[in-house]
C-alpha cells in the first residue's frame, strides 16, 4: 500500500483521493481551507452533449460516465435532461447549435418545463444529461473520505504527490492560464424548473440550474483573465437580464450570493495529466471540473497502475 498526498479540495483532488481511497490506498488532502477552488462555483451541469457545440469530442466522449460515477458515490443526481433556449430574435443560435451537437430533439418547451408556456415555441431537449449541487456531492466526498480516515490538513505532505490545485499550480505549469467566471444564486418562490435551461444569445449565453429550496445558480461568463475580484456590474446586469429573458418572474428573485472563479485551462481546454520534480499533476479542467474530473480520475489509476508494474 502507498501513500499519497493529494494537494487541493476542489472537485478534481476530491475525486482522485476518492478513487484511491477506494482501492485501499493510504491518502491524506492538503489544503488551504481560506481559498475557495473554483469548483466552489459551478454549475454541476453534467452535459457531455451539450458542451460538444464548442468542446473538442473527447469532452462528450469521456463526459458521459460522468453522470453514472457521481450517481454511486453521492445522492442528488438528477437525471432530467438540459433545454436549450433561445428568444426569437437568436433562433439562428439554436439552429447553429442543433447542428453543432448530438443526441437532442426539438420540442415544444413547455411540454416539459409548464412555466415556460407562451415564452418559448421551440427548444432542443438533451434527455440523457443530468446536473448535481457541486457543494453538496464535494460535501459527501469529503463526509465519506472522512469516514475512510483520509485527513484533510494544511500541514507538509508525507506521501507521493498529486497536485490538484487548478490554478495554483501555475507556476509549476506554465501553459496552464485562468479564464474567469462569474455566478449568481438566485432564490426565487414563483419559478420553478426541474432541469438546467441554457439559453443561446450571440453575445452572452448563459445557463440556469436549479437547485433546492428555490435556488438557482445562473452563470457563467467566461474571460481570459486571472483577476479573482468581484462579479463586475456589467457581467451581473447581464446574467440579471438573461435570467429576465427565461422568466420574467425572475426578475423578483433575491440575489443570495454572487462570486467569481478562475478555471484552469490548458490551451486546447482539455485536461491533462504531467509528470514532472517527483510528482503527478492532474489539471486544466476548464469549466468541465464536475463533467470530467471523474474520468481524468480513473485515468490517472490506470496511469499509476501501470507503473507501478514497470
Amino acid at each position: 500500500m502507498s501513500r499519497w498526498s493529494v494537494l487541493g479540495s476542489g472537485v478534481a483532488g476530491l475525486c482522485v483521493a476518492t478513487l484511491l481511497a477506494e482501492q485501499g490506498e493510504s491518502v491524506e488532502i492538503i489544503t488551504d481551507e481560506t481559498r475557495l477552488a473554483a469548483s466552489h462555483w459551478a454549475g454541476g451541469m453534467l452535459a457531455p452533449w451539450c458542451e460538444g457545440e464548442s468542446a473538442p469530442a473527447q469532452v462528450t466522449e469521456w463526459g458521459q460516465r460522468a453522470a453514472g460515477w457521481w450517481a454511486q458515490r453521492v445522492s442528488g443526481v438528477a437525471h432530467h435532461g438540459t433545454m436549450v433556449l433561445a428568444a426569437p430574435r437568436d433562433r439562428q443560435e439554436l439552429i447553429r447549435f442543433a447542428d453543432m451537437t448530438q443526441a437532442h430533439q426539438w420540442v415544444e418547451p413547455a411540454t416539459l418545463e409548464p412555466q415556460l408556456e407562451n415564452r418559448f415555441a421551440r427548444g432542443l431537449f438533451f434527455a440523457d444529461e443530468a446536473h448535481l449541487d457541486p457543494r453538496q456531492a464535494m460535501q459527501q466526498l469529503r463526509e465519506t473520505l472522512t469516514q475512510r480516515g483520509v485527513d484533510f490538513h494544511r500541514g507538509q505532505p508525507v506521501g507521493k504527490v498529486i497536485d490538484c490545485r487548478g490554478i495554483h499550480a501555475a507556476q509549476a505549469l506554465p501553459s496552464l492560464r485562468a479564464v474567469r467566471g462569474e455566478m449568481l444564486i438566485l432564490q426565487s418562490r414563483d419559478v420553478q424548473f426541474s432541469r438546467p435551461i441554457r439559453l443561446l444569445h450571440p453575445r452572452f449565453p448563459c445557463y440556469l440550474v436549479p437547485r433546492d429550496e428555490g435556488r438557482f445558480m445562473l452563470g457563467a461568463t467566461m474571460f481570459e483573465s486571472h483577476d479573482s475580484s468581484p462579479i463586475s456590474a456589467r457581467a451581473m446586469m447581464e446574467l440579471l437580464s438573461a435570467a429576465w429573458t427565461i422568466h420574467p418572474a425572475l426578475a423578483e428573485a433575491r440575489v443570495l450570493e454572487s462570486g467569481t472563479g478562475l478555471r484552469p485551462a490548458f490551451s486546447n481546454n482539455v485536461p491533462e495529466i504531467h509528470y514532472q520534480d517527483g510528482r503527478f499533476y492532474l489539471n486544466g479542467m476548464y469549466r468541465h471540473g464536475f463533467l470530467l474530473a471523474p474520468v481524468m480520475a480513473e485515468k490517472l489509476m490506470q496511469q499509476l497502475k501501470q507503473e507501478s508494474h514497470s
